[in-house]
């Protein structure tokens, strides 16, 4: 699905209509799309089923009269309740009106007695009053019927067309009497303001009808964002063949853990072997192996130098020998911010070598005695860096240029902060844009956590992920993220299809842990890790 402000959509209408595809043609194709939407939700139902359109003066009312005809020609019943004026030669109108079907001007009905008969009895309540072009404030009168709708008791399942009534689908604000939907039917592409709050709270499950723009036409291509969706998720995952062995399926080396923070060493190695990775090992300073060992029999070992429980300045000479079969690594979940560790990440990054590097006994046979900038960049597997790895990195000089090309940044807002200097509240007023601006200036994808998770691509624009859910506020979440983007990596997918298949996977997991647990506040990120194989196994 891809994801427009409201000026890329008009200028794409614009030019297809110019290219013959007209107005009237663009509202009759996405009503008959919504129609159709409608007809495979309540497909099941096997009474006489009855639809309500509220109707504006815009183009979405078109879209809502096409489908109510649609719906009427499949033996639905519907009426049509007026909140704006349209011409009074309108043919959508007189198509209903030929129909016989019942036609209310809201200015006659001022108790909304009327209104609220048609609801109560309604199965299916489709929202085309205010489309695209609305901006804040709504006008007296919508504001009072939308507000009398939204505080109903019950009301049937709602069906928002393009966009809930009253929300600016650009900025994302919201007026307070916007009826919440159960989903909203987006025309062509989701437009950005849905994908921001306060209006992400109005919209429910997002849809996207098409309305026949041809494949070619220029300003449709232009667009670089998009909404992740399952289909995208699920052509990103690797075949898994029937003659396939572990080497089929990669290597993964996660660099994790400290004394303090043994549980993200356990949860991002765990979620990498969950994703269906061959083979993880798990590297960590000396004290976490027996801790942890128990915990993970699947995973092989490499054991870190450490001093007093984190990874020391010394362990980058024993990870630096122990690269040649990892075919990806995560740095960072657990590391702590203790400066020998920071000077780890400055020696696997940089390439300096200590001039006494000998470590404990054991770790080391031939220890390096020179110093200089050795070609660490072009030593490293695909990598992803996380959490402390994100934070110890912003000290290093010039640190995008020494990481290996379309390296994973996966930070989360703080973090980020960390990295651009910005505040909190200047990146999450403008998540989409910042991820972006960053990913370009870096050179590398970034993971933008969070609700509504933002993946940005160097030269490719972003995508989104359409989800945003408290079970997901919990600490370790984000190093399943990134163990699960790693696994992904090892297994040859590419660098921006791994973090946007693995934040969609790790979202999906976070709704399904809430569903089996019926509440977002106990779900813990073991919850979210043995959620996986359900989301994989919904993908297959």
């Amino acid at each position: 699905m891809k994801l427009v402000s409201v000026s890329q959509m008009h200028e794409i209408e614009k030019e297809a209509n110019s290219r013959g595809l007209s107005y009237e043609k663009m509202i009759q194709n996405a009503g008959e799309g919504l129609a159709k939407i409608i007809f495979d939700e309540f497909k099941d139902d096997v009474h006489m089923l009855y639809a309500v359109g509220l109707v504006g003066s815009g183009k979405n009312g078109g879209d809502t009269l096409v489908a109510l005809a649609a719906l009427i020609e499949a033996g639905w019943t519907a009426s049509v309740y007026f909140l704006g004026a349209r011409p009074a030669d309108d043919p959508l109108v007189k198509k209903l009106v030929d129909r016989n079907i019942q036609l209310v001007q809201s200015d006659q009905d001022p108790q909304y007695e009327v209104l609220d008969e048609l609801i109560s009895q309604a199965d299916v309540l489709l929202d085309g009053i205010l489309g695209t072009g609305f901006t804040l404030p709504l006008r007296p009168e919508i504001a009072a019927a939308l507000g009398h709708i939204s505080a109903m008791d019950a009301l049937p399942a709602v069906v928002a067309v393009d966009c809930p009534s009253g929300v600016d689908c650009d900025s994302g604000e919201c007026a307070p009497e916007a009826i919440p939907a159960d989903f909203t039917v987006c025309m062509a592409a989701v437009k950005q303001g849905l994908l921001r709050f306060p209006a992400f709270e109005k919209v429910g499950r997002l849809e996207t009808v098409d309305i026949g723009l041809a494949d070619d036409l220029p300003a449709w291509n232009q667009v670089q964002y998009r909404v992740i969706s399952q289909d995208i998720a699920a052509a990103a995952l690797p075949p898994r063949p029937m003659t396939a062995h572990k080497g089929t399926f990669g290597t993964a080396l996660i660099v994790a853990g400290s004394i303090n923070y043994t549980g993200a060493a356990y949860l991002a190695a765990k979620a990498a072997c969950r994703i269906g990775t061959g083979l993880v090992r798990l590297a960590v300073p000396g004290p976490l192996h027996m801790a942890l060992a128990g915990h993970l029999p699947e995973v092989t070992w490499l054991i870190l130098p450490h001093e007093l429980g984190v990874i020391s300045e010394a362990a980058a000479d024993v990870l630096m020998k122990n690269l040649d079969k990892a075919d990806a690594m995560l740095l960072g979940p657990g590391f702590g911010l203790e400066m020998t560790t920071g000077a780890f990440m400055k020696r696997i990054l940089v390439g300096k070598i200590m001039k006494s590097a000998r470590g404990p006994i054991g770790f080391l046979s031939n220890p390096e005695t020179t110093t200089g900038d050795n070609d660490s960049k072009s030593k490293l597997p695909a990598l992803v860096i996380d959490a402390d790895g994100l934070k110890l990195l912003a000290s290093i000089p010039d640190w995008p240029k020494r990481l290996p090309e379309n390296s994973i940044l996966t930070p989360h807002p703080g973090e980020m902060a960390v990295l651009t200097g910005l505040k909190v509240e200047e990146i999450q007023a403008n998540r989409l844009d910042t991820a972006v601006r960053f990913a370009e200036e870096w050179g590398h994808v970034v993971v933008l956590k969070g609700a509504l998770t933002v993946i940005a691509v160097p030269g490719q624009g972003a995508s989104v992920v359409p989800v945003a859910t408290a079970a997901l506020a919990h600490a370790g979440t984000g190093d399943v993220l990134s163990g699960i983007i790693t696994g992904l990596l090892a297994q040859g997918v590419a660098p921006a299809a791994a973090a946007e298949t693995g934040a969609w996977i790790h979202a999906q997991a976070g709704l399904e842990a809430e569903a089996l647990l019926e509440t977002s506040a106990s779900v813990l990120a073991s919850d979210v890790l043995e959620s996986i194989p359900t989301i994989l196994h919904f993908l297959s």
